[in-house]
C-alpha cells in the first residue's frame, strides 16, 4: 500500500491544504497520512492545522507541539515568542472544559514520542532521542566513508528504515555508510535494500530550508519497498501576508518562506 509520510507543518495552512490536496491525487486516504510532528509553532494557523492533522490516524510529537504544552527549553527568541503566541491561541479558557479548544489542546498533550509497526518507526527528531535530536548530513564523513557516534547509535535503534523531520532538510542516509541525494528521488523513487538500514527525513511541508519554497513530503510503498520524494507548491506570500498581520511573530518567519531557508 502507498503511504504519505509529513512533517514540520508549523501552522502553515496554505501549505498543508497543498500538500494533502496531493496526497488525495495518490487515493490515499487519511489513515494512511503519517505526520511526524511540529504540527504549530512559527506559523500563523495553529487551530486550522490541528483541525486537519485531527483527522489523520497517526500523529507523533514534534519538539514545538511538546514546548505549547509545556515550555520552550532551548527555543531562540523568534520560536519562543511564535511559541508564547500559539499557546495564548490554543490554551482552553475555563468555559470550554468540554469543547473544540479542549480537544485541541488534550490532541496535542497526547501526542506519542515514537510509532512503530514492524520494522519500520516514526520520529521526530532522530530514533534515540524522538522529539529533539537532528539527524544531518554532517554526521557522516563521505570522503571516509565514516559516521559519527551519535548516528552510529540511531542506526543501532533502527530495525530497518526509520522516518524523521525537525531539521526540515530532506535527506536519506543508510548504514554504510552512506548519503543519497533526496533531489535523485523525486522524478523516480529509491528502491529500499532488505540488508541496508536507512533513516530518512522527509523534509518539511510548512517551512522548508533546503533553498526551496515548494513544501516536500515523502511516499512510501510498503509492497514496492520504494520511497519518493514530493514537492508541492502552495501560496507563500499568502502566508507569509498573514505572519505580517500578527504582531507577536517575527517577521524573519515570513522572509524565510519567501527564500526556503
Amino acid at each position: 500500500m502507498l503511504y504519505a509520510v509529513i512533517s514540520d507543518i508549523h501552522s502553515n495552512i496554505e501549505a498543508f491544504e497543498a500538500v494533502l490536496e496531493d496526497i488525495r491525487k495518490h487515493n490515499i486516504p487519511n489513515e494512511r497520512v503519517l505526520c511526524l510532528g511540529d504540527i504549530v509553532g512559527y506559523g500563523p494557523s495553529p487551530i486550522e492545522c490541528i483541525d486537519e492533522a485531527m483527522k489523520l490516524r497517526i500523529t507523533i510529537c514534534g519538539n514545538h507541539d511538546w514546548a505549547v504544552i509545556h515550555e520552550p527549553i532551548g527555543f531562540n527568541r523568534v520560536a519562543r515568542e511564535a511559541i508564547a503566541w500559539t499557546k495564548q491561541i490554543l490554551k482552553p479558557r475555563w468555559y470550554s472544559l468540554s469543547g473544540i479548544a479542549r480537544r485541541r489542546y488534550n490532541f496535542l498533550a497526547n501526542l506519542p514520542e515514537t510509532w512503530e509497526f514492524g520494522e519500520i518507526s516514526l520520529v521526530h527528531g532522530s530514533p534515540r532521542r524522538p522529539i529533539e535530536e537532528y539527524v544531518l548530513r554532517s554526521d557522516f564523513d563521505e570522503i571516509l566513508k565514516e559516521m559519527t557516534g551519535k548516528m552510529r547509535e540511531n542506526f543501532s535503534k533502527t530495525k530497518w528504515l526509520a522516518f524523521c523531520g525537525h531539521s526540515h532538510i530532506p535527506l536519506v542516509l543508510t548504514d554504510e555508510p552512506s548519503y543519497l541525494d533526496p533531489r535523485n528521488y523525486v522524478e523516480e523513487p529509491l528502491a529500499l535494500k532488505r540488508e541496508r538500514k536507512y533513516i530518512v527525513n522527509v523534509g518539511s511541508v510548512g517551512q522548508p530550508r533546503d533553498h526551496e519554497t515548494r513544501s516536500c513530503y515523502v511516499l512510501f510503498d510498503d509492497e514496492k519497498l520504494t520511497i519518493q520524494y514530493r514537492r508541492v507548491k502552495y501560496d507563500t506570500e499568502k502566508t507569509a501576508a498573514a505572519i505580517r498581520a500578527i504582531k507577536e511573530l517575527d517577521e524573519a518567519l515570513a522572509e524565510r518562506l519567501l527564500l526556503g531557508v
